[in-house]
C-alpha cells in the first residue's frame, strides 16, 4: 500500500525524552517488554533499560534529557480504533444516554427524556440514543405514543443503538407530513402496527425526515445519520469525541464514513491546531467518482489527518434489524432487512475502486451481503491483481467457515467490535437464532489465517479498547451471557495487536504506529496494570492513566489534555 510521506526536524536539534515504567511492551514480532525508551522528536529512537536510553540519548544531542518516571505503570503502543465515527459521537455526547447502564425500561427512558425537555429551552428538539430494545425489560422499541410523554411541541428522537434508525414522537411525523399513508423511501421503513398506524419506529432512509435528503444517501450508497449543525459546532463536537479516544488510550481513528461534512470539520479543526488524535478517512461510496477523477489513487495526507480509502455498504445492520436475511428474522419472519446494491452494480464499483489502488471497506454483516463482498473483491483481484489490497469488511458478523476460508485466500481483512456482543450479542440470538453465537468468529479467524482486527464503532459502543479486548478474550456479555463456545474467543496478546498493531496494518499506517518499535510514533498508552496479568474478566477495569501522541502527554486521569512536556522544554 501506498504510504504516507512524512518530514522531520533535525534530531539533534531536539531535546531527548526518556520514559520508565514497570514495564513495556514494546509488541515487536518478540513480544518483548522493557522498562524503559528514548523518544526523540515524536518518535522512539530506542528501548531497553533505563541506562541503556540515557547512553543512546548522549548520541544524538548534548542536551540532558527529561525523564518520566511512570512508577508502576504498564505501557502499550496507543490504541488504534481502525472503524469508529468520531463527529457522530462528538455530536451524540450532547444527547441523553439511554443505554443499559442508564435505563432498563422503557419508563425510565422515558423519564430521562422528560428531565431534558425541562432543561431544554422551548422549541429545541430532545435527543437521546443508546436504547437496545431487547436489553429492556419490555423487549420492543419505545412507540411515538410513549415519547409523546416527553413532549407533543417539539421534536423527540430516540435513536437505536445500532444507529441505524429508531423512534421519534407524533410531533415529529406531523413536522414532516409522514402520515400513515406515506409510503417507505427506498431503502428505509416507517414502521406501521398490524392495524397500519405508524409506531415511531423509522430506519436507514426513513431517518431522511431527519436529517434531510443531504444526511442519508440512498444512491445505494448507505446511510449517513449525522444531524446537521453549524461547523464551529462540528468543531466543538469532534474536539469532544477526540477527548473520550483519549480517555480510553485511543490514539488513531479509521472514521468509517466521511463526507463533506467530516471532511469539512477535520480541516476546520486541522486549521486551529485542534487535531490531536490521528484521523485516517474512508470517504462514502457515492463519492468514488469524484475521488478516482481526482487521482485520489491511494493513501495521502499527512502523520495526523490521512486519506485512506473508499466506505461501502451491502447491508444494514444486525442491532436494527435491517441486515439482509433473505428468509426473514426469527423474532419478525416479515423482516429480512436490506442490499443497499444490487450485486453486479456492487460488483462494478470494487472493481473500479481496486483498479485506481483504492483500499475499500464494506460493511456487512449477512452471509448473504458477505457473499456479495466476497465475490466482489475476488472477481476485482482476478481483473486486476494487486498483492497488497487489504480490502476491509466490516463488522463481518457472521462469515460462513467456506466464506472465512476465502476472505484468507483473497486478504480480506474484518473489522470486528467485541463490544457489539458484549453491549446486545443476546439480540443477535433473539435476532436471528442459533446462528448468532457466532457473531464475530474471531477464533474462526485466527484458524484460518485471517487477520483479526477490533474497534468500537463508536458511538455504537464507547471507545474503550479495554472492555473490546475482555469482549474479545472471554465473549461473555454485559449480561454475564457466554456467546458460543471457548473457541470462538481469542487469547489476550492477540486482542492486543488487533486493537494496535494489526489494526495499524489495516488503516496501512504499520510502518509507523501500532507497535513501540525503534522509528516509529510515539504513542502510547499508560495502563494501572498489566491486561496479561488481571483476571481476564477484569480487563475492561484497568485504569488508563495517561495517553500520548507523538511524544506529547494528550491525556492525564484528574487533568486536562495537558501541554507537551517536549513542547515546553524547547519553548
Amino acid at each position: 500500500m501506498r504510504k504516507l510521506a512524512t518530514f522531520e526536524r533535525p534530531l539533534d536539534a531536539l531535546v531527548p525524552q526518556i520514559v520508565t515504567a514497570a514495564r513495556i511492551h514494546v509488541l515487536d514480532d518478540a513480544d518483548t517488554a522493557v522498562t524503559a525508551m528514548l523518544i526523540i522528536d515524536g518518535r522512539i529512537a530506542a528501548t531497553g533499560t533505563v541506562d541503556e536510553c540515557r547512553a543512546r540519548a548522549s548520541e544524538f544531542s548534548s542536551a540532558t534529557p527529561v525523564e518520566h518516571d511512570l512508577g508502576d505503570a504498564v505501557v502499550v503502543p496507543g490504541f488504534i480504533d481502525a472503524h469508529a465515527h468520531p463527529l457522530m459521537l462528538g455530536q451524540m455526547m450532547s444527547w441523553v444516554d439511554c443505554g443499559p447502564e442508564k435505563a432498563a425500561s422503557i419508563p425510565e427512558i422515558v423519564a430521562l427524556l422528560k428531565a431534558a425537555a425541562e432543561r431544554t429551552p422551548a422549541g429545541l428538539p430532545v435527543r437521546g440514543y443508546g436504547y437496545e430494545q431487547r436489553n429492556l425489560a419490555e423487549r420492543r422499541h419505545p412507540t411515538r405514543f410513549e415519547l409523546d410523554e416527553v413532549a407533543t411541541d417539539r421534536e423527540v428522537y430516540l435513536m437505536n443503538a445500532s444507529g441505524h434508525g429508531g423512534v421519534v414522537n407524533s410531533y415529529t411525523f406531523e413536522l414532516h407530513g409522514v402520515t400513515r399513508d406515506t409510503p417507505n423511501p427506498q431503502g428505509g421503513e416507517f414502521f406501521r402496527d398490524a392495524e397500519g398506524e405508524l409506531t415511531g419506529e423509522l430506519s436507514d432512509a426513513a431517518c431522511n425526515i431527519l436529517t434531510g435528503v443531504s444526511g442519508v444517501k440512498i444512491g445505494h450508497h448507505g446511510p449517513n445519520f449525522h444531524l446537521a449543525d453549524a461547523p464551529e459546532e462540528h468543531v466543538r463536537q469532534l474536539l469532544a469525541a477526540q477527548e473520550n479516544f483519549l480517555q480510553g488510550g485511543v490514539t488513531a481513528v479509521g472514521d468509517c464514513q466521511v463526507t463533506k461534512r467530516e471532511f469539512d470539520t477535520y480541516l476546520r479543526a486541522a486549521e486551529q491546531g485542534g487535531l490531536s488524535v490521528r484521523i485516517a478517512m474512508y470517504a462514502l461510496s457515492h463519492l468514488l467518482d469524484e475521488v478516482t477523477e481526482l487521482g485520489m489513487n491511494g493513501q495521502f495526507g499527512n502523520n495526523t489527518l490521512s486519506f485512506a480509502g473508499i466506505k461501502f455498504y451491502a447491508d444494514g445492520t444486525l442491532g436494527g434489524w435491517t441486515a439482509y436475511f433473505p428468509d426473514g428474522y426469527v423474532g419478525d419472519p416479515c423482516r429480512t432487512g436490506q442490499l443497499y446494491h444490487d450485486p453486479a452494480n456492487y460488483k462494478g464499483l470494487i472493481a473500479k475502486a481496486h483498479a485506481a489502488g483504492l483500499q475499500t471497506a464494506t460493511h456487512a454483516q449477512s452471509p448473504t451481503a458477505l457473499e456479495m463482498v466476497i465475490d466482489a473483491i475476488e472477481s476485482a483481484q482476478a481483473e486486476t491483481p494487486r498483492a497488497d489490497a487489504r480490502h476491509r469488511i466490516e463488522h463481518c458478523g457472521l462469515p460462513t467457515p467456506e466464506q472465512i476460508e476465502r476472505m484468507a485466500a483473497a486478504g480480506i481483512r474484518p473489522v470486528n467490535q467485541p463490544q457489539h456482543y458484549y453491549n446486545w450479542g443476546e439480540g443477535v440470538e433473539q435476532a436471528i437464532g442459533t446462528p448468532g453465537e457466532r457473531f464475530n468468529p474471531l477464533g474462526e479467524f485466527v484458524r484460518a489465517g485471517v487477520p483479526v482486527t477490533i474497534s468500537s464503532d463508536a458511538p455504537v459502543a464507547d471507545p474503550r479498547p479495554l472492555e473490546a479486548i475482555q469482549a474479545a478474550v472471554t465473549r461473555i456479555t454485559r449480561r454475564g451471557h457466554k456467546l458460543g463456545p471457548d473457541d470462538l474467543a481469542i487469547d489476550r496478546r492477540v486482542a492486543l495487536r488487533a486493537h494496535t498493531i494489526d489494526a495499524a496494518r489495516t488503516i496501512g499506517r504499520e510502518d509507523d504506529l501500532g507497535s513501540l518499535e525503534i522509528g516509529k510514533r510515539a504513542d502510547f498508552a499508560v495502563l494501572g496494570a498489566d491486561l496479561f496479568e488481571v483476571e481476564a474478566e477484569s480487563i475492561a477495569q484497568i485504569e488508563v492513566r495517561e495517553t500520548w501522541v507523538d511524544g506529547v502527554r494528550r491525556h492525564a486521569v484528574g487533568a486536562d489534555a495537558t501541554a507537551s512536556t517536549l513542547e515546553s522544554v524547547t519553548a
